[in-house]
């Protein structure tokens, strides 16, 4: 699978010294829904407003669909549909004709069957006569994101499309994202909604202090760096962890009623056969065990901390 967006050592500093972007390696395929995770101030708008060229960058070298961002502007843009955090639409104009606007801001033909069938997929065939004003904030974000795609873009970049959402329209959303993924879009989208990520991203990369610390399938992701931790039920509540144990690093519940041990899920061997006979040997009985594998939340929150 071919690159679309390729961006290449990218930088972006600010008056005062101030490093958004530093030296950041994107590569993103084309078909693919790339989720980019941070936490607030980790660059991922930045890093969207420069690829799409409302930001301009220090150094580095943006290409979309082959065109280099700085010095074919138009014809990179024109590949690019962007929907920003914000819901800044004309309250008093129809759907149809906000969509009908934008798609002709970029030197588009007039063609409403294609913006009606974007807005049927969107499920706002109903409502494109009803004004602005009328709609809830889902389906406003729903007429953001048909006005991103009214120029036929081949990417589409979501900018925390569901802040703000709740949880029902949130899986709506889902839904729409996976329908324009299989219209042969190419979809980037920043969240702060862990979930998001795990329900429909392909891959997820993460960036923090304006640095890209990975991107990975989201399978292997999970497989490679994720950890499962087995959960020891205690019959009676043991004050300490006997010390023949040390060797297996486990936690103690506040209540000594639980025991944890935490192991790689690619490692030649758990450990835990010898475990649960060495804890016989100790004199605990146990009551029940159960296993954990770590989420996706686990494994962003133990990156970022890495980074502080």
């Amino acid at each position: 699978m071919s690159s679309i967006v390729s961006v290449q050592n990218l930088r972006k500093s600010y008056a005062g010294g101030f490093e958004a972007l530093k030296g950041c390696n994107l590569e993103i395929e084309e078909g693919e829904i790339l989720a980019l995770l941070g936490p607030n101030g980790a660059g991922k708008t930045t890093l969207i407003s420069t690829i799409c060229g409302i930001t301009v960058p220090t150094s580095g070298i943006i290409t979309v669909g082959g065109h280099d961002t700085q010095t074919d502007f138009r014809a990179a843009r024109n590949l690019i549909g962007l929907v920003p955090q914000e819901i800044n639409l004309e309250p008093f104009e129809t759907v149809m004709n906000t969509v009908r606007f934008s798609r002709g801001l970029f030197g588009k033909p007039r063609d409403d069957a294609y913006l009606e069938k974007v807005l049927n997929q969107l499920s706002l065939g109903d409502k494109k006569d009803n004004k602005i004003m009328t709609l809830s904030g889902g389906m406003k974000r729903r007429v953001l994101i048909a006005k991103a795609l009214s120029h036929e873009p081949r990417v589409l970049f979501l900018d925390e499309p569901t802040a703000g959402v709740d949880v029902e329209l949130r899986k709506d959303m889902w839904e729409v994202v996976a329908g324009l993924k299989a219209s042969g879009v190419t979809i980037i989208l920043t969240t702060h909604y862990i979930e998001e990520a795990e329900a429909i991203a392909d891959r997820v990369g993460v960036i923090n202090k304006g640095e890209i610390l990975l991107v990975q399938e989201k399978s292997d992701l999970m497989a490679q760096m994720g950890q499962k931790q087995l959960q020891i039920d205690l019959t009676e509540p043991t004050e300490d962890i006997p010390a023949a144990l040390n060797s297996y690093a486990l936690s103690r519940s506040d209540d000594g009623l639980k025991l944890t041990y935490s192991y790689d899920t690619k490692g030649d061997r758990t450990g835990i056969t010898t475990l649960l006979n060495d804890l016989q040997r100790a004199g605990l009985q146990m009551a029940d065990i159960q296993t954990k594998q770590n989420s996706l939340e686990d494994i962003f929150v133990g990156l970022v901390r890495e980074e502080k």
